[in-house]
């Protein structure tokens, strides 16, 4: 069984995006960074890394989608509270990212979305299962 993963994304300024990321409390792990490529850490299992279009090319023989205009994945993380999924929210807009969907409050799920500088769509959800609806 699968025990990290990877999420590998295009990005236009290397050094742009590990600040952005840096910013939302990600970490980075030098020893999978260099010119092309950058690897932030968001905990032990998940990990993203920042491919400048150059080195992401090299994995694949599919032309990149552009994430300002297109969506092909949106990628969902939950946090611990409503306050922390506003907090990110808010540091994301403020380090150059982007609101694209409003806040949604299902009584049992908060979620947020921010799409960072390159428009790859973040999704952050707080839920408390204990007001999930029952079928």
């Amino acid at each position: 069984m699968t025990t990290k993963i990877f999420i590998n994304l295009p990005v236009k300024n290397l050094n742009g995006s590990i600040g952005f990321y840096t910013k939302l409390g990600f970490t980075n792990n030098p020893q999978f960074t260099d010119k092309t490529a950058a690897c932030m850490v968001l905990n032990e299992t998940i990990f993203v890394m920042l491919l400048t279009y150059e080195k992401f090319k090299s994995f694949t023989k599919k032309e990149i989608a552009d994430a300002t205009k297109t969506t092909q994945v949106l990628l969902a993380i939950d946090v611990e509270s409503k306050d922390k999924v506003v907090e990110l929210v808010n540091i994301a807009k403020e380090a150059g990212g982007s609101v694209y969907m409003e806040a949604a409050d299902h009584d049992w799920m908060y979620q947020h979305s921010f799409a960072d500088p390159d428009g790859h769509q973040w999704e952050l959800l707080y839920m408390d299962e204990s007001k999930l609806p029952q079928a």
